[in-house]
């Protein structure tokens, strides 16, 4: 039997030599058709940049032909695609501003038509409708109309995803100030709404069996809990778990959202028993020690989407499709890394080192402890031990050391999941987006996550946000609404231990 690796091996060989053919046919045609294929960094400057832009974007129709003007040649929308791609980021950059500043909104226009509304108030409600139309019309950038065009063509959806993974880089590196970029990225995000809307999306579970291009992917895209080989894969997809991704008609071959699903006896409280547990890897799945589906991993593969929430939809569709499979499953719930709660706590720590306020973190007692554990001095010294500490793994080698810092560990988590907001909103991003969804912050779990990179991130913390179903609605609104979190008893215990024993 051939091995899934050689398997795989074999048809990207394949599919190199047909796209090496492709490429071969495409710069055979390029003369006839008038394309121009750049394969090498282009280095005309402004004005090449000028040259192109000017040939490939077409002047807006006028409003009264924009419905019977021709469509630009498809050569158009393949010549920007290859030109982009030959750029380099700062060039790409400089590019990107061209094209925003100088093919967007006709704002001369939209004045003159701005007046025009105001002129026309007291007219007839069809002289105003027109008017406004008219208006809503001239807002629309030069370049929105290529960019429509652009989706129409092979790769073409793929290409402005990547696009505006482009776009949002600049905007958040703060590479560029212009207002025109950002406009374009608000052009590209609408677009890139219509055409990703959650009913245009198709629910696949991906198995042992899924093709190779896929099964690579999902190893390639999991950001939370890292695939160490392929073993580990086929664990991930068989007896016990299950894989879903949304997938897109326009890009096939590419997961746009995947989420690991484990089906447990119970909520798990670790993510070991989950990621490295393979006694279960052949053996047949017995339904009657099934009562629980826990989210253990959601991966988003592409920036260009980012805020189109397709997470959220994804967690209700796999919940009715795990309802259908399993009626007997009535627990639903996240186990939930917690990224930036070392560093967060690191801040603190360091804020109150400064300000000589080490005593209102932690009470005598705990002092007293940390100071003998670590063989240090009060004061100072003993702060600066438990920054150490809590800096590397070291403490978990010391059972008294675990014993010491079990408690305040797990009260500072809790406040930093509960108490620290972004405009009134949990602090934390993967606390915020489950809260969203209706969950609730039901359990935090002490050695969760004993991995290095989970004792980085969050001392090994891990938490479950649970879905109680017929509660999420209520929750996502007080949420959302009224910025109230819903959390169980325990997660509220510990914040008032939080609140009885520092003094923040």
């Amino acid at each position: 039997m051939i091995s899934p690796p050689i398997i795989c091996g074999f048809r990207n060989i394949v599919r190199c030599w047909r796209h090496r053919a492709l490429l071969k046919a495409a710069a055979g045609a390029s003369d006839f058709l008038g394309w121009r294929c750049y394969s090498t960094p282009i280095r005309g400057g402004v004005k090449g940049m000028e040259d192109i832009l000017s040939r490939v974007v077409a002047p807006l129709p006028t409003y009264e032909t924009r419905d019977k003007h021709p469509p630009p040649p498809e050569s158009n929308s393949v010549e920007f695609m290859l030109f982009y791609g030959s750029l380099d980021k700062e060039d790409k950059l400089s590019f990107l501003e061209k094209l925003s500043h100088d093919f967007g909104v006709d704002h001369r226009g939209v004045s003159e038509l701005s007046t025009k509304l105001l002129d026309s108030q007291l007219r007839d409600s069809a002289t105003i409708l027109q008017v406004e139309d008219r208006l809503r019309y001239s807002l629309t950038p030069r370049y929105r109309h290529l960019l429509r065009h652009i989706s129409r063509i092979e790769g073409g959806v793929k290409f402005l995803v990547d696009l505006r993974a482009d776009v949002l880089e600049i905007i958040s590196s703060k590479a560029s100030d212009s207002p025109h970029i950002r406009d374009l990225n608000c052009t590209l995000k609408g677009l890139l709404s219509e055409w990703f809307s959650v009913g245009l999306l198709h629910l696949e579970r991906i198995t042992w069996q899924s093709p190779c291009e896929i099964l690579q992917k999902i190893s390639q895209y999991e950001a939370v809990h890292p695939l160490r080989n392929w073993t580990d894969l086929k664990r991930r997809v068989g007896p016990y778990r299950r894989c879903y991704a949304f997938v897109h008609a326009a890009m096939p071959g590419e997961p746009l959202v995947v989420i690991h699903v484990a089906l447990t006896e119970g909520i798990s409280d670790n993510i070991q028993s989950i990621v490295r547990e393979f006694a279960t890897l052949d053996s047949e799945e017995d339904v009657n020690k099934i009562n629980a589906a826990i989210f253990y991993s959601l991966s988003s593969t592409q920036a260009g989407l980012q805020g189109e929430e397709l997470g959220h939809h994804l967690i209700k569709r796999v919940v009715r499709e795990l309802q259908s499979e399993f009626p007997q499953i009535t627990q639903f719930s996240s186990l939930s890394p917690i990224p930036g709660f070392s560093t967060w706590l690191q801040g603190l720590l360091s804020q109150y080192r400064k300000e000589g306020r080490g005593s209102d973190l932690l009470s005598e007692q705990e002092w007293r402890e940390v100071e003998q554990a670590t063989d240090s001095a009060p004061g100072t010294p003993a702060m600066d031990a438990l920054r150490k500490l809590i800096s590397t793994s070291d403490w978990l080698r010391s059972e008294r050391l675990v014993r010491v810092l079990e408690p305040v560990l797990m009260r500072l988590c809790a406040w930093y999941l509960y108490g620290e907001k972004r405009r009134g909103y949990a602090f934390n991003p993967v606390a915020n987006f489950h809260l969203q969804n209706g969950a609730t912050m039901w359990r935090l779990n002490w050695h969760a996550d004993t991995s290095p990179r989970g004792v980085a991130n969050s001392c090994g913390i891990m938490v479950n946000y649970r879905y109680f179903l017929n509660e999420t609605s209520k929750n996502s609104a007080l949420y959302l609404q009224n910025k109230v979190i819903t959390a169980s008893e325990q997660v509220l215990g510990l914040v008032s231990q939080f609140h009885k024993n520092s003094k923040l």
